[in-house]
């Protein structure tokens, strides 16, 4: 009986024992669930993407196909960074804040460390694109309040059963009206083109007076006396030589699409009207071959010209301003 009480006290206390392990392994096993990191692909954003192409400087992203491209060459983008320029570019132009970006991009029933994530997202969508927070070409950080997408781009929505592409709606509505000239925005190789078209013919002014000089002081000669004809020769020669790297510059920045000319050329608008408005007066010398009526309606075109230079600039390089 002493032997048979002593296992049955062994195996009750046994029992215990296994019990209580249980129990504490079940306590680590719900601890450590509690600790788990639950981790979900983030999802694509809800936007009517089918068939949409976005082009902004040498860049054109598909949203359908979810491919970035450079010059027509496929790009590697992550995910990540592909929502967060796709939802700049959906937002056109306006700040989109990190709240709003945590709230349509990241699940609310997503773990994650949310500010890391969008910094890197940030930082890596830069470096592909090129670009950089002190000196922003295509996003714009704003302290404290998110991020904006500053650089000019156009939306294409591309037909899959004709393999047209066509612009999209969304272009012709007032959101892609220009902020201040309230005209739809035209293509941008429209408006480089035109504006680099009016550098040529300056350049060509230019060139032709120079090396025709002394045709010129012959024509000044003739209904000028003394200083004023030598005067108008120097006039023509200085604002010739000026004029000349001038346009050169003109001409380079809009054929490489420096995405900064847009506030250069307002900076040296004052200077350029100046000069263009001299050399509005140049058919008048050439009125005795060309006529007064011919050389006055020249005259009143160049006039118009370097208005029309800064209306195709505003176009082409427009920058949306923070609404207040």
């Amino acid at each position: 009986m002493l032997v048979v009480g002593v296992v049955l006290a062994l195996s009750i206390h046994h029992v215990r024992i296994v019990r209580r392990a249980q129990t504490e392994c079940d306590g680590l096993v719900l601890h450590y669930a509690s600790l788990v990191v639950v981790f979900r692909p983030m999802p694509a954003f809800q936007g009517n993407r089918s068939g949409r192409i976005v082009r902004f400087g040498v860049f054109e992203l598909d949203l359908a196909a979810g491919e970035l491209r450079k010059n027509g060459a496929r790009v590697r983008l992550q995910e990540q960074p592909f929502q967060v320029l796709a939802l700049l570019l959906e937002c056109g132009g306006d700040v989109v804040t990190r709240e709003e970006m945590r709230q349509k991009l990241w699940p609310a029933d997503t773990f994650v460390d949310f500010d890391h994530s969008l910094n890197t997202a940030v930082n890596k969508l830069r470096e592909t694109l090129g670009d950089s927070a002190s000196s922003p070409r295509y996003i714009e950080t704003l302290a404290r309040r998110g991020y904006r997408f500053i650089a000019p781009w156009q939306t294409e929505v591309r037909q899959s059963t004709s393999g047209v592409e066509v612009p999209s709606a969304g272009n012709l509505t007032a959101a892609r009206l220009h902020p201040e000239l309230e005209v739809p925005i035209p293509r941008r190789g429209l408006t480089r083109g035109l504006f680099a078209l009016v550098q040529v013919m300056y350049l060509i002014f230019y060139v032709v007076a120079l090396f025709r000089i002394h045709a010129v002081e012959g024509i000044a000669e003739s209904f000028l006396s003394g200083w004023r004809a030598t005067a108008l020769v120097a006039a023509v020669m200085v604002t010739a030589g000026v004029g000349i790297p001038l346009r050169c510059y003109l001409l380079s920045a809009v054929g490489f699409d420096y995405q900064r000319l847009g506030e250069k050329f307002q900076q040296m608008f004052p200077f350029i009207l100046a000069l263009d408005q001299l050399w509005a007066v140049a058919p008048f010398l050439l009125m005795q071959k060309i006529g007064l009526g011919a050389a006055f309606a020249a005259s009143a075109a160049l006039l118009y010209v370097p208005f029309s230079e800064r209306s195709l600039i505003r176009m082409a390089y427009v920058r949306t301003r923070e609404r207040e």
